[in-house]
């Protein structure tokens, strides 16, 4: 597909079986668009959504697709500074008018991806948002949503700690926050810091967020 100012990329899309119930954008992490991520993708849809998770490391180098041992970690960070947030964005809503004509539009991330979502949430078009433990999110965390955003942290991530949750939930009282007794990438079957009961619960919450956001009239 074709973002706005001309630049061409990748995506990973699963269809639902039938009509859908609504569209999502599955925003990555720092290991590009990998198993992990188009896992989840293909869980939507399964759940009827119809999902669409943009490779938005294409600007800098196509088809990443790393993995989760320390040598990766600093690569999967090198290539996310090489993108700034401004262009993802521009990603971001291509992948969404790729897929709007699903109905409602929501957006889901992860790591740098939750990040996003809490931008995307203020600054495009969408009717509901999920972030995961989005690393950053103190930084701008005064910008207006345009529409109901969720987010979800682990009381033990050491990159988000307990006092930047506080200053995003000082700022932005009337979002939805749950706490969980995990660290950071908990959702993430293949990392360490995987905790299966707070994936379940939060996936569990997620799928109702966007059952009464998203849901036609």
């Amino acid at each position: 597909m074709t973002a706005a100012d001309g630049h061409t990329f990748d995506a990973y899309r699963a269809d639902p079986k039938g009509t859908p119930k609504a569209a999502l954008v599955v925003c990555q992490e720092i290991f590009g668009v990998n198993s992990h991520i188009r896992r989840v993708t293909d869980e939507f849809a399964a759940d009827g959504y119809l999902a669409i998770a943009p490779a938005l490391f294409d600007r800098t180098e196509r088809r990443v697709e790393v993995g989760y041992e320390p040598a990766d970690i600093v690569r999967g960070r090198e290539l996310r500074g090489k993108v700034t947030n401004e262009n993802a964005l521009l990603d971001i809503d291509a992948a969404a008018k790729a897929v709007r004509s699903a109905g409602k539009l929501g957006i889901v991330g992860y790591c740098c991806g939750g990040r996003l979502v809490w931008m995307a949430a203020c600054r495009l078009k969408f009717d509901a948002g999920v972030a995961y433990y989005g690393g950053g999110i103190g930084e701008t965390k005064d910008e207006k949503p345009r529409c109901p955003v969720m987010m979800h942290f682990g009381e033990t991530d050491s990159s988000i700690p307990m006092t930047e949750v506080e200053a995003i939930r000082k700022a932005q009282p009337g979002l939805t926050y749950h706490i969980y007794p995990a660290g950071h990438g908990f959702n993430c079957e293949q990392r360490g810091s995987y905790h299966a009961e707070s994936a379940r619960l939060a996936r569990e919450r997620t799928l109702a967020f966007f059952a009464q956001h998203l849901k036609t009239a």
